[in-house]
């Protein structure tokens, strides 16, 4: 090769060089370009303030440029209708009294003598109604009874009954206020099949309901087989899998109603006998509760259960010390395990089951402690006063109290009684 064709060459080679820079320099340029455009952009999506140029013609025909701070027409993210009653509630219960609180977790016994001052020394969160406050009524003096209480109340109440059909019918038992008492789901169930069942349910609901009574303390999801159990009356059938469909099933049936349900009485009583007159200990093993017992109350749990009342039965294989209505350990059960989220009650602390055990005074103190939400008492002002006092002592997390008092009223917003939780 020449040296004339090696200078020629070595200027293609050049040129080409150059070419390739220049076209490496332009896809720079061409890419800064865009990353700035992608920024803007994420600027501007961010809602941040920017600069606007408006044209405006002056009075002397000369037209001038101004610039003014736009304001920005992106909205905030807006909260969901979960997370406002969520926050109302919390606003709610910050806006109580110590007295107020402690109240609301107290679903206490009825009495013809409550006035006023009842409601405005103890706040009770619910009252619980027996044989004796239905019998011989007639339709328009139960309302008025009941009517009563809310009238004199700050917040809505829980008016709550027994009626579960069978053997235990507070309402139904009184022909004035319905003709046929209620019959047991586990006969309903003999004749009818699920269909039946859930049809009475209804009825119940809504008989409830026309007197101003809002939570029906049932489904009774204990298991019994044996025909002398003292559950065997009131459980629903022989059959584990037909007892948990039932739990779910009228879970679902009084929800839709909204009428306040309550699964009981955990963690199952099984053969056991009567905590009303005395203290039940109950030695089986825990297998037998996971793989039986607790069945029933995990189906009415995933069916969106309000709430679960435990009995006074003392589970050795859970705690061999307290009753389950006043054990740590058996309310982690309920909570971790089942993963329950609702009101835990405790069955009345005035049974031999607990009152035979821990003296009235600590009864309701050691029940919140345990993880109870709410407790049904006879003797409340004892047990009222106890729980304020252990409170002001930092016996008690008043942290604790404000948790079991959101779930209470949040079950009472699901259940229609708080309206509008802003006007509290």
């Amino acid at each position: 090769m020449t040296k004339k064709q090696t200078k020629r060459q070595a200027k293609r080679i050049l040129g080409i060089i150059i070419a390739l820079t220049v076209i490496l320099g332009i896809l720079l340029m061409m890419t800064l370009l865009l990353m700035k455009e992608m920024k803007a952009d994420r600027e501007n999506d961010k809602n941040e303030t920017t600069e606007a140029i408006a044209w405006v013609e002056t009075t002397d025909g000369i037209t001038d440029v101004i610039t003014t701070e736009a304001v920005s027409t992106t909205e905030e993210p807006t909260e969901s209708p979960e997370e406002i009653v969520n926050r109302e509630l919390e606003e709610l219960v910050a806006h109580m009294t110590l007295e107020e609180k402690v109240g609301q977790m107290f679903f206490i016994r009825a009495d013809a003598s409550f006035d006023q001052t009842t409601f405005d020394t103890y706040h009770p969160g619910g009252i619980l109604l027996f044989g004796q406050d239905v019998e011989n009524k007639t339709v328009s003096q139960l309302r008025d009874y009941i009517g009563s209480f809310q009238r004199y109340s700050t917040y809505p109440l829980f008016i709550g009954i027994d009626e579960e059909g069978g053997t235990v019918t507070r309402v139904s038992h009184n022909s004035n206020l319905v003709e046929e008492a209620f019959e047991s789901p586990r006969n309903l169930y003999e004749q009818g099949g699920f269909e039946a069942v859930i049809e009475d349910s209804h009825k119940k609901s809504s008989l409830l309901k026309s007197f101003g009574i809002n939570v029906n303390f049932a489904p009774v999801v204990d298991y019994s087989v044996d025909y002398g159990d003292f559950m065997y009356q009131r459980a629903f059938g022989n059959n584990i899998e037909e007892t948990c469909e039932f739990a779910e099933k009228i879970v679902f049936a009084m929800k839709e109603d909204q009428m306040g349900c309550v699964l009981k009485h955990f963690p199952g009583y099984g053969n056991n006998g009567d905590t009303h007159t005395n203290i039940i200990t109950d030695y089986r093993e825990y297998d037998i509760f996971v793989e039986q017992d607790f069945l029933p109350f995990q189906s009415g749990i995933e069916a969106g259960a309000d709430s679960v009342l435990v009995s006074h039965n003392i589970v050795v294989s859970m705690d061999e010390t307290y009753p389950a209505s006043l054990s740590e350990n058996v309310h982690r059960i309920l909570r971790e395990d089942l993963g329950f989220e609702g009101v835990i009650i405790t069955d009345d602390l005035a049974m031999s089951g607990v009152a035979d055990f821990v003296s009235v005074d600590a009864a309701a103190v050691q029940a919140v402690k345990a993880g109870n939400d709410m407790m049904i008492v006879s003797d409340y002002a004892v047990q009222y006063d106890a729980v304020v006092a252990a409170v002001q002592n930092g016996e008690l997390d008043i942290q604790k109290i404000d948790e079991s008092v959101i779930r209470i009223l949040r079950w009472k917003y699901n259940l229609g009684l708080l309206e509008d939780l802003g006007t509290y």
